[in-house]
């Protein structure tokens, strides 16, 4: 079955400021936080819950963790390689964005099929880090947001 051209990215992070990236197993130089494809007939915040638990095996719904689904959505471009998967002509996706803070001793189990490792880093390392300029917006805005409380 064809994707619909809509993700959500849900960035990780822990109450010391450092955040998560993994690694793409498709393509070691593309770190990121956790990214998924929203299915027919799923909700965005369905879709953030599934994938944390898919790509790093937290689960949300068993830890009590609070995913958090932001005001604004992201536009971007589908990339090339990547085309294939989606209806011809959808060349344009659009990312729910959310974020999630987790206990500072939280244990990860990558899903080897898509990601090979991971990283804490502090939050300027990790939008320097992170592959897709939505990715670094994100992790640098929700830097701003944590410290204005």
């Amino acid at each position: 079955m064809l994707r619909q051209p809509f993700s959500v990215l849900v960035v990780i992070y822990k109450r010391d400021g450092d955040f998560l990236l993994i690694q793409r197993a498709d393509d070691p130089e593309f770190w990121q936080s956790v990214t998924g494809g929203i299915e027919q007939g799923e909700k965005p915040i369905d879709t953030a819950i599934r994938e944390l638990k898919e790509e790093t095996g937290i689960d949300a719904l068993k830890l009590n963790l609070s995913v958090v689904q932001h005001s604004h959505t992201n536009s971007y471009e589908i990339r090339p390689q990547w085309r294939y998967r989606y209806a011809p002509g959808n060349y344009i996706n659009t990312e729910f964005v959310f974020s999630v803070e987790v206990p500072e001793h939280i244990t990860l189990v990558l899903n080897p099929s898509e990601h090979t490792d991971y990283i804490w880093l502090p939050q300027r390392l990790a939008a320097q880090k992170a592959w897709s300029p939505s990715n670094k917006k994100e992790i640098i805005e929700l830097e701003i947001q944590t410290h204005a409380i």
